[in-house]
């Protein structure tokens, strides 16, 4: 399998790929307030049955980053099996991965781990010094690889996502 930058043919292929997955965890965020403190505690909770969750990537993004000078690389085994969509942000030396998908047949197979490599050496090529992303609160499966990755817990936005959902972010530093 290669990793490689996508060419336009490769954009319709990512943008078809299947981003559904199950999960039976979310992380449930709980905030407290007290005397003139905030304490802000996310616990991992295990759900009555599987969630199915739908549209994690942002295809709209996908294209604008396309578009507009970001890196999208590809798993390429013949046909595209999976995605990273990262973007560099000078002012700061970062680093963000907007999108990270492997088509459902090929997970849990190390493309995924693959992609992010790539996108690792990319930031390092680039001398940046930190690489970030956001992820839902309901993706725990990807909460699990970029912890696994070394990638470590650094906020919340309860506003970044229009359909209400929670975004955790993680970082992982470069230097």
């Amino acid at each position: 399998m290669e990793i490689r930058p996508a060419n336009l043919t490769d954009l319709n292929a990512c943008l078809a790929i299947d981003d559904s997955f199950e999960t039976e965890y979310v992380w449930q965020m709980e905030q407290r307030s007290h005397a003139g403190s905030l304490a802000v505690t996310f616990r991992l909770t295990r759900l009555p049955r599987p969630m199915k969750v739908h549209h994690i990537i942002s295809r709209e993004d996908l294209v604008y980053n396309f578009q507009h000078g970001g890196t999208l690389l590809v798993a390429d085994e013949g046909a595209v099996r999976g995605l990273v969509d990262v973007t560099a942000h000078e002012w700061n030396q970062s680093a963000y991965i907007n999108n990270l998908a492997v088509a459902p047949a090929y997970r849990r197979q190390g493309v995924g781990t693959r992609l992010l490599r790539a996108a690792l050496a990319w930031a390092r090529q680039n001398q940046l010094r930190v690489v970030m992303l956001d992820t839902s609160t309901k993706d725990y499966p990807a909460i699990c690889f970029y912890q696994k990755h070394g990638f470590v817990f650094c906020g919340y936005n309860d506003q970044l996502y229009p359909n209400r959902d929670i975004a955790v972010l993680f970082a992982l530093n470069l230097r």
